[in-house]
């Protein structure tokens, strides 16, 4: 397993970061399990792109549900060939997708249904954020072509950028390994893959370490 530090690694950051891409050859390198966000089928996205304020509540909704549920089933399934886990998302993902998206009535609700639930889920022993400007985010998500995803907008995404670093810098407790991945691209830079891999194996202090790519 690489001599890593940690067993449970969750990969963020803003829509088009690159998080499933790390996340899929890090396992390959690694030989761990991944974990995928599971996004595709929910049948309130392509509804909330088109009509936002309509449709948020209940696609915030569907996805903590689906979120609790896939993160509890696979933290309590023990795998003795594939000690490391690395998912393309942290849970807490939720609560700031949902403070973007909701209004003051529904985020007081939903934070509420969230404090019941995270205590309930193992934390990451590592979060890795991939942290990218707007405009390469932009390019990211026009570049995969998804078709719900063409009407983000630059405001968007500098607000769920916002909210991330604040809730980072609230995470005392946690180890976050902050990625400055502006010039980060594992497909085009292969050896770049071997230079995360070479932070994995590092303890890293509780907080937010910086390293810049």
């Amino acid at each position: 397993m690489a001599n890593l530090k940690y067993e449970y690694v969750a990969i963020e950051g803003v829509i088009g970061a690159g998080k499933s891409t790390l996340a899929t050859e890090l396992s390959k390198k690694l030989g761990a399990k991944t974990i995928y966000e599971e996004f595709e089928d929910n049948p309130f996205l392509p509804l909330f792109y088109e009509d936002p304020k309509r449709y948020a509540f209940q696609l915030e909704l569907s996805f903590l549900a689906a979120r609790f549920h896939q993160l509890s089933g696979e933290r309590n399934q023990a795998d003795l060939f594939q000690p490391l886990q690395i998912a393309d998302y942290w849970f807490d993902k939720c609560l700031l997708f949902a403070q973007n998206n909701l209004s003051e009535v529904e985020f007081s609700l939903y934070r509420n249904l969230f404090g019941i639930i995270n205590p309930r889920l193992r934390q990451p022993d590592l979060v890795v954020y991939l942290h990218l400007s707007t405009e390469r985010a932009l390019h990211q998500i026009a570049k995969r072509g998804r078709s719900y995803e063409q009407n983000i907008t630059a405001q968007y995404l500098d607000d769920l950028s916002n909210r991330y670093l604040n809730h980072l810098k609230q995470q005392s407790q946690l180890k976050v390994l902050f990625l400055e991945a502006e010039k980060l691209d594992i497909v085009k830079y292969p050896e770049q893959l071997t230079e995360v891999i070479e932070l994995l194996k590092k303890d890293y202090n509780r907080g937010i370490n910086r390293i810049t790519f």
